[in-house]
């Protein structure tokens, strides 16, 4: 599976996207974008990128930018990988 679906499918999970899933593309702006992506959800879903690709993310890896949209986040996961 490729990183864009790994963290597609991660990310969906985590904020209940359910069917709204399939329609992220690596355009899709999340932040401000997403509701459903608050504080702590960025949190969560933070853990989950940890956990499901054995990288580390330290705090100030986290940015706006890195959460703008669904292709800088699997960026970002590439870069860690």
């Amino acid at each position: 599976m490729a990183t864009i679906d790994t963290v597609r499918t991660l990310l969906g999970d985590t904020l209940g996207l359910g069917a709204r899933t399939q329609g992220l593309t690596a355009s899709t702006p999340l932040l401000g974008n997403l509701p459903e992506l608050d504080s702590m959800a960025v949190v969560e879903l933070v853990t989950r990128l940890e956990a499901e690709f054995d990288i580390r993310i330290h705090d100030d890896d986290i940015s706006a930018e890195t959460f703008a949209t669904l292709g800088s986040l699997t960026a970002f996961v590439d870069d860690k990988l």
